[in-house]
C-alpha cells in the first residue's frame, strides 16, 4: 500500500554557503563565495596552482564560479536573505508531499499508535536521527576531508596512510601522517575533519 506524505523543513538551509581558496599549499582566501571571488581577483598573478573548496562538503569547485554556485545574484548586498515578499492567508510551511510504500501490517500497526500514521512516523524518524547523529557526523566529516585531500594531496607523502587512518576512525595515525604537512592544508584538513573521530586528533 502507499500514501502521500507530507514534508516540512524544521531548520532553514544555510543562506551564504561558504569556499576556502588555496594558491599552492597556501590558503589566500576564505568565506562567502562573493567575497573570495573578490579576494581571487585581487591577486597577483601566480604560476602555483589555485584550487578552491567548497567549506560544507570539501568538494572542489571551479573558479570562476559555475552558474548557480554559491550566493543567489540577487541577494542584498548586505547580505540579508532575499525578501519573499507578503502574502496573504495562511503562511506557506514548505510542505512537500511525498510518497511512502508500506505492507498492510505497517499500517496496521501506525493506525493503532498514538496521533497516526504522519505523527507516528515523524516521531520514528526522529528517534532514528537522534541515534545515528554521531555516526551520521563522522561519516560526512570522513567524506568532507577525503574529498579534499584527493584533490589537494594525492601525491604527498603519507597520502594513501592518511586516508586508511581517516576511516580507520584512527585520529592519532590520520594526524601522525599529516603532521609534517603545509601548515594551511593541515590546518584546514583538521577544520574539515573535525566530527571524523571519537576523540580529536
Amino acid at each position: 500500500m502507499r500514501a502521500m506524505l507530507t514534508e516540512t523543513p524544521d531548520t532553514p538551509a544555510e543562506p551564504w554557503p561558504t569556499c576556502s581558496a588555496f594558491l599552492g599549499p597556501r590558503r589566500v582566501a576564505q568565506g562567502r563565495y562573493a567575497d573570495v571571488a573578490r579576494a581571487l581577483a585581487d591577486l597577483p598573478a601566480s604560476d602555483e596552482r589555485l584550487l578552491v573548496f567548497d567549506d560544507g562538503t570539501g568538494a572542489q569547485v571551479d573558479h570562476p564560479w559555475p552558474a548557480g554556485t554559491g550566493e543567489p545574484e540577487d541577494a542584498a548586498a548586505d547580505g540579508a536573505a532575499p525578501d519573499s515578499g507578503a502574502s496573504v492567508g495562511r503562511p506557506r510551511l514548505g510542505v512537500v508531499a511525498r510518497e511512502v510504500t508500506l505492507l498492510p501490517r505497517h499500517w496496521a500497526w501506525l493506525a493503532q499508535q498514538r496521533g497516526g500514521a504522519s505523527a507516528t512516523l515523524r516521531r520514528l524518524v526522529d528517534e532514528a536521527r537522534r541515534s545515528q547523529v554521531q555516526a551520521d557526523a563522522q561519516r560526512l566529516a570522513r567524506e568532507r576531508a577525503y574529498r579534499f585531500m584527493s584533490a589537494m594531496t594525492a601525491d604527498w607523502p603519507g597520502f594513501e596512510e592518511a586516508c586508511r587512518a581517516l576511516f580507520a576512525g584512527d585520529g592519532a595515525g590520520f594526524h601522525r601522517q599529516t603532521t609534517g604537512w603545509p601548515a594551511d592544508v593541515k590546518g584546514h584538513l583538521a577544520w574539515l575533519a573535525r566530527d571524523a573521530f571519537d576523540v580529536a586528533p
